[in-house]
């Protein structure tokens, strides 16, 4: 029997207390494709992190080509031969092409200086694999971030690799790129080098993958050939549920609901596709409706947000505004045409850690609080402490860095950023994930009584509680194309969940 390239045991970790990995498992063989799956906060990024160095477990084993190993950095890692591309690009867009290629792995001549031709060299073999011609003297910015994602896979490949872990690598690539990027893998498998894999998108894992580990709650709860499974199976063991239990939900009839029948429609979306994984997109939101997109994550919901709010293309179908065509190619038209949209990740795409309470919290209503450039400063104060109170923000005052607030008061500021705005639909995406509970219902409370006042609202979120409970209709996302339409009141977890699975069992 093969012994494991990487063998990780029991792996333990908390922070402040709370357990991220209560017992973490992994298991790779010398070139496998290996993925690991689960939900959110399932610690698929801790245990990730633990491998290479970022963070220090606190219990458990690591044995990396048959050895005991401790990992204290990321460049210990590189050492060892586990290099990783992260989801978020790690490159210098102002050097070329070559320079990050070889970048901490220079070649150099017999006098120690960097030896430019072989870097080139190297540079042209690396991106032959690929398919693609590059100017190897030529910034890397320049370049499209696809391409840029395929010149940091082509760095780390050409190091001294035996692992090469890949987190969500396809998240910019077209589909003629992803092919590229498979066959890449497929070369890297065939010469013995391992890969871990992960990915939201199964039909991804299914094509290239050879094992799987799920995770659940901090703990290993499966591993298994990949071919042994059906998508239900990967489903089911993601959720905590049997495969029999979500075939079973499925097979009761659906009580009808919705919304007043009265509430005109505000935004509707026929056959919607863009270049990021969305393929058809079909839903339509009333004045006075709370509307929900469930699915599990890679689905399309945050890309079905992204399009209606204009910040991606639409590769087909249209969005209508009021009944009429609507042509919203930027946030910026969106904002005008009344569309409001709190992107869930706060820290990248919602505050501005450096500015106040108040900067980030008018931030979209400063076209209307300014005029001739000038913007009216005592009209801002007076709107931003409306917000503070009706809003319950905890801040000793509206000049304080957002920074300095706890996650739900800066989630609250970005709420009141959008409101303040008075919008027609307001987009949410996991507005209450990463607040406590307090603050939860808070946001919640918001957003009903806006609702209340006719206002329309897109929810997305990975909680079937707060679904069922808070939205009229749900629709259901798989594989970027929305499946089925589920009507409140009557929806249940178990087929909710039967719905997201619909059309992946096999």
């Amino acid at each position: 029997m093969t012994e494991p390239l990487l063998q990780m045991t029991g792996i333990t970790k908390a922070f402040g207390g709370v357990p991220a990995l209560a017992d973490g498992n992994l298991s790779i063989l010398p070139g496998e494709v290996h993925s690991i799956v689960g939900q959110n906060g399932a610690g698929k990024s801790t245990l990730i992190k633990i491998l290479t160095g970022v963070y220090r477990r606190d219990g458990g084993s690591v044995r990396w080509m048959g050895r005991e190993v401790d990992l204290r950095s990321p460049r210990e890692a590189q050492q060892a031969g586990i290099a990783t591309i992260y989801q978020e690009l790690t490159l210098v867009p102002q050097r070329t092409v070559t320079e990050n290629i070889v970048l901490g792995y220079e070649p150099r001549t017999r006098f120690g200086m960097i030896d430019w031709r072989a870097a080139e060299a190297r540079t042209r073999e690396v991106l032959s694999r690929f398919g693609i011609d590059l100017d190897p003297h030529r910034p890397l910015g320049s370049y499209p971030t696809a391409i840029q994602q395929l010149v940091a896979i082509g760095r780390a490949a050409s190091m001294e690799t035996r692992l090469l872990i890949m987190d969500e690598p396809t998240s910019s690539l077209d589909e003629r790129e992803v092919e590229v990027l498979f066959g890449v893998i497929s070369q890297l498998r065939a010469q013995g080098t391992s890969v871990l894999y992960v990915s939201h998108f199964l039909d991804e894992l299914f094509e290239i993958c050879d094992g799987v580990t799920i995770l659940r709650d901090g703990r290993s709860v499966g591993a298994a050939r990949i071919a042994q499974l059906s998508k239900l199976d990967l489903i089911a063991g993601m959720l905590g549920r049997s495969a029999e239990d979500i075939r079973s939900a499925g097979m009761t009839e659906l009580a009808a609901g919705g919304a007043p029948a009265d509430g005109a429609t505000v935004i509707e979306a026929r056959g919607v596709a863009t270049d990021r994984r969305l393929r058809r997109l079909d839903l339509s939101v009333r004045a006075g409706q709370i509307v929900g997109l469930a699915g599990l994550l890679g689905s399309g919901r945050t890309e079905a947000a992204r399009a209606l709010f204009g910040m991606d293309r639409l590769s087909a179908g249209e969005v209508r505004l009021g009944g009429q065509a609507a042509s919203l190619g930027s946030p910026r038209a969106a904002i005008r045409a009344g569309l409001a949209f709190l992107s869930e990740d706060r820290k990248t795409e919602g505050i501005i850690p450096d500015l106040s309470v108040r900067e980030n919290l008018t931030l979209a209503l400063l076209p209307r609080l300014s005029r001739m450039g000038v913007v009216d400063e005592a009209r801002e104060r007076r709107i931003v402490e409306g917000f503070i109170q009706a809003l319950g923000i905890k801040t000793a005052h509206m000049d304080q860095p957002i920074r300095e607030l706890s996650g739900g008061n800066q989630q609250k500021v970005l709420l009141g950023r959008w409101l303040a705005i008075e919008p027609r639909l307001l987009i949410l995406d996991e507005p209450t994930r990463g607040v406590d509970v307090g603050a939860k219902r808070e946001i919640q409370s918001i957003i009903r009584k806006r609702v209340e006042s006719g206002c329309a609202v897109l929810l997305i979120s990975s909680e079937f509680e707060e679904l069922i409970e808070g939205a009229h209709d749900i629709v259901v996302m798989q594989e970027g194309c929305s499946i089925s339409t589920l009507s409140n009141p009557g929806v249940t977890e178990n087929q909710l969940i039967h719905a997201m699975a619909a059309g992946g069992a096999a």
